[in-house]
């Protein structure tokens, strides 16, 4: 049986609107033509990042959850690191087990910013 992965990247926050489904369907391509199924894919928005990245202060933060083996993974990290629209990626594996306790909705984000 495949496993699980989840990956949580960051695009430049200067891609246009328009370009931001299409740089998400070259994902959703890219995990399929590995032999692997999109499970889950949700985008974010832009949100303000934790310090400078490739000298972004923002980026557009997307969560995509997948099933295949360590060749789709090679291949989805792979694109990340070709696209000069990703800024940073990072992908685990999920044990099925511990899935269904886990929430897959973004955080909020405090509304005056720092600790309440």
């Amino acid at each position: 049986m495949p496993q699980l992965y989840e990956s949580l990247f960051i695009l430049r926050p200067s891609l246009a609107d328009e370009d931001i489904p299409k740089m998400l369907d070259k994902v959703k391509a890219t995990v399929e033509r590995a032999g692997g199924t999109v499970e889950h894919l949700s985008n974010w928005g832009k949100r303000k990042l934790a310090y400078e990245i490739k000298q972004e202060k923002k980026g557009i933060y997307v969560q995509l959850n997948y099933r295949g083996n360590g060749t789709v993974v090679a291949e989805v990290e792979r694109l990340f690191r070709l696209d000069d629209a990703a800024l940073k990626y990072l992908t685990v594996k999920i044990e099925d087990n511990k899935l269904r306790s886990a929430s897959t909705e973004p955080a909020k984000e405090p509304e005056h910013g720092g600790v309440q």
